[in-house]
């Protein structure tokens, strides 16, 4: 077995030595190759505003060859002058498949893919307990570790990512709680996955964004998903708009005052979904009145979109997978924002009510958390870390419940 470490890299000369560095002082006897492609598009190198990237991106190819005699290192150059993205070829999508199609050249199926971003740090144990999951899974097409961003010292900057990632752990949580088969929260730079599983379904669409999230659907679909890592992923955030959404998109949205992309989903939305899986083994039968089910018939522009699962099903499971494949992550996130948006819950508001209903049992003092808010650094600070570990416990009970 050979384990791949797969990054991506644009406008990271200032970055990428600490966490090639982690590369280097990895504890593990499995053979590792790191693969990194330098990428951006060619007509940048014609554009004033985009040139000094360019230039940070020879300079990072400069580094990378500097660390040759440290570790096994493979570089895609998709930077210099006339070997850019051209055309629609553009974004991290493209950099990843990239990448995968370098290494599917020579991987074997058993062959682990562990996709980091180049500013990414992880602990010296990081890959050797990711080859230890797989080795105890190995059914397991995936594995997605859990994530911690740290703090980088810039007040901005931290307010931004902090707010960000309440609102993703918010999420998680309330997915979790429901027992959602989409209970995970896709980062690019938390991703595993064996060569065989890549393979399985027909690689990874090179969108301009959110590719982590289509792809980790997909696996979801088909087969096994590891949810949880003993060894975390602490990804960087930082202001940068070089995907189209995400953690630093929104960080800019943020800073900016608008999180309206971004909104802190009132617990109650996720009953609804609930309620609907609660109901399946009745809507293998008939249609019933429920909320989320009307605005499904909406999104699919049929009352009747049930109708054909339940003639090419003939038992319920098949049928329960049929409905999870088709109301699956996207569908439930939609419905989220548009229910958030229709019902004007504020995120402050809703936070508490999520802290209330997901804390009422555990120790910690309500009302001084409720005293709390999403302006001070202190208070992100406090929000954050109560999340994480809640998560951290929730995604460590539902692994265990299904090992």
């Amino acid at each position: 077995m050979k384990i791949y470490l797969a990054l991506p890299a644009l406008n990271e000369a200032d970055f990428i030595s600490t966490t090639l560095d982690c590369i280097v002082n990895q504890q593990s006897t499995i053979d590792v190759e790191t693969v990194i492609c330098v990428n951006q598009p060619d007509e940048w190198w014609e554009n004033p505003e985009k040139i000094s990237i360019c230039e940070n991106n020879i300079k990072t190819l400069k580094l990378l060859q500097s660390y040759q005699k440290q570790m096994s290192i493979s570089i895609i150059d998709r930077c210099t002058k006339g070997k850019g993205w051209k055309g629609k070829e553009i974004g991290v999508g493209y950099a990843r498949k990239t990448i995968m199609d370098f290494i599917g050249e020579k991987a074997a199926d058993e062959d682990i893919i562990i996709s980091m971003d180049a500013d990414t740090l992880i602990d010296p144990d990081y890959v050797e307990s990711i080859a230890q999951n797989f080795l105890r899974n190995p059914d397991a097409m995936a594995i997605l570790a859990p994530y911690y961003h740290p703090l980088s010292g810039n007040k901005d900057a931290d307010k931004s990512m902090l707010r960000y990632e309440i609102y993703m752990r918010n999420y998680a949580i309330n997915m979790l709680r429901i027992d959602s088969p989409f209970a995970y929260t896709a980062l690019g730079s938390a991703i595993a996955y064996k060569q065989w599983a890549y393979r399985k379904i027909g690689g990874m669409s090179p969108v301009k964004s959110g590719e982590d999230f289509y792809f980790l659907q997909q696996i979801r679909k088909v087969g096994k998903l590891i949810i949880w890592n003993d060894s975390i992923v602490k990804p960087a955030a930082r202001f940068s708009d070089r995907v189209f959404f995400g953690t630093g998109p929104a960080m800019i949205k943020g800073n900016e005052g608008n999180w309206e992309s971004y909104p802190i989903y009132h617990t109650s939305l996720f009953d609804h979904v609930l309620v609907f899986y609660k109901n399946i083994e009745t809507l293998y039968q008939k249609d019933e009145s429920l909320v989320f089910l009307d605005y499904l018939k909406e999104q699919f522009k049929n009352q009747n979109f049930l109708e054909p699962l339940r003639k090419n099903f003939k038992n319920l499971e098949q049928f329960k997978k049929a409905v999870h494949t088709k109301v699956d992550g996207l569908r439930i996130l939609q419905f989220m924002k548009a229910q958030q948006k229709e019902l004007n819950y504020d995120d402050l508001s809703s936070l508490k009510e999520n802290i209330v209903f997901h804390f009422a049992d555990d120790e910690i003092n309500l009302s001084n958390c409720l005293n709390r808010n999403l302006e001070k650094m202190e208070d992100l600070i406090y929000f954050r870390d109560l999340l994480f570990e809640k998560e951290l416990k929730m995604l460590k009970l539902k692994n265990d419940k299904n090992q």
